[in-house]
């Protein structure tokens, strides 16, 4: 639990609610391994325990087939008093136990590969990489994109801002998101792992995120219908780079379902462009060592911050 900094985690969440949460996915990754045995009466729950601890609360408070689980619990071994009002995490011992955990953790993966024994079990290592924080603001990337008040046009498409698309839409219905992750082969691992951690921080970004992811490097491979609390699939690509694709899918998909959304697309940025540039929005996110940002043809690019 301290290492997967459950408790700092919680924020404002039921408490009992999110112990056992926590639980289900701690017992999940113990009962992958060999050498060790759960006790009889553990919480386990096989269909949610592969998922981020955020993914497995959601599914306890808002699906009926786990209320009786909910109900039969009734401890709770995650400390959650003495840290500020309400019992909830302050910011300052927050940063500093996220700090002293992160550090522990790097030290003993190095230590296993350095003896020999391997690194951190799968289970272990998809959820310590579900904690890789996105770099950028989404709420506010998405807000500027589909948010625009009607005094502030400067730069943005006027016909967007004409469909009621303001900030109370963006809290209550389902916002749409066509993203592409560019997985040609100038893209290295850890560009990969920093894009994959954007695509958590979108789906974090508002309650109603729907949205459809794509990976695409000469070819466009998706949709995948990802949901807040969703984990990417496994990349797929490593050829070159052709971004005309992606946008050929997401004309597709407009002309059925027929919705205004946005499109992100983390690239370096070394493809081909398309030569008429699209209906929705476009929002470019290029790694540090990507092209420039003026030589993007249409829409609006960010570059990513260095890795400190």
């Amino acid at each position: 639990h301290a290492a997967l900094r459950h408790v700092s985690r919680r924020g404002t969440r039921d408490p009992l609610l999110w112990n056992i949460a926590a639980d289900i996915v701690v017992n999940g990754l113990i009962a992958q391994e060999p050498a060790y045995e759960l006790p009889l009466g553990t919480i386990r729950k096989r269909q949610l325990e592969h998922l981020s601890v955020e993914a497995v609360y959601h599914a306890l408070r808002t699906d009926e087939r786990y209320r009786s689980l909910v109900l039969e619990v009734a401890w709770q071994d995650l400390l959650d008093g003495g840290f500020g009002v309400g019992g909830i995490l302050d910011e300052r011992r927050s940063a500093k136990l996220d700090e002293h955990w992160r550090h522990a953790l790097d030290q003993a993966q190095t230590v296993a590969r350095t003896l020999g024994h391997g690194t951190a079990p799968a289970g272990l290592a998809r959820e310590l990489d579900s904690l890789r924080e996105a770099q950028l603001d989404w709420r506010a990337y998405l807000w500027r994109f589909l948010v625009r008040t009607p005094s502030d046009f400067q730069g943005f498409d006027r016909r967007f801002v004409g469909r009621g698309l303001y900030l109370e839409a963006l809290d209550g219905d389902a916002v749409r998101v066509y993203v592409c992750v560019d997985t040609s082969g100038s893209v290295g691992d850890q560009e990969m792992g920093t894009f994959l951690s954007e695509v958590r921080g979108i789906l974090g970004a508002y309650p109603h995120v729907e949205c459809q992811l794509y990976y695409a490097d000469a070819a466009c491979h998706g949709p995948y219908p990802l949901t807040a609390g969703d984990q990417p699939p496994k990349p797929i690509g490593g050829g070159g780079t052709d971004f005309r694709p992606f946008f050929a899918a997401v004309a597709e998909q407009q002309r059925a379902v027929g919705d205004v959304a946005v499109c992100v697309y983390l690239t370096d940025g070394m493809g081909t462009f398309p030569s008429v540039a699209p209906d929705p929005p476009v929002l470019w996110v290029l790694t540090p060592g990507g092209i420039e940002v003026a030589r993007v043809p249409f829409g609006e690019a960010v570059r990513l911050p260095y890795d400190e």
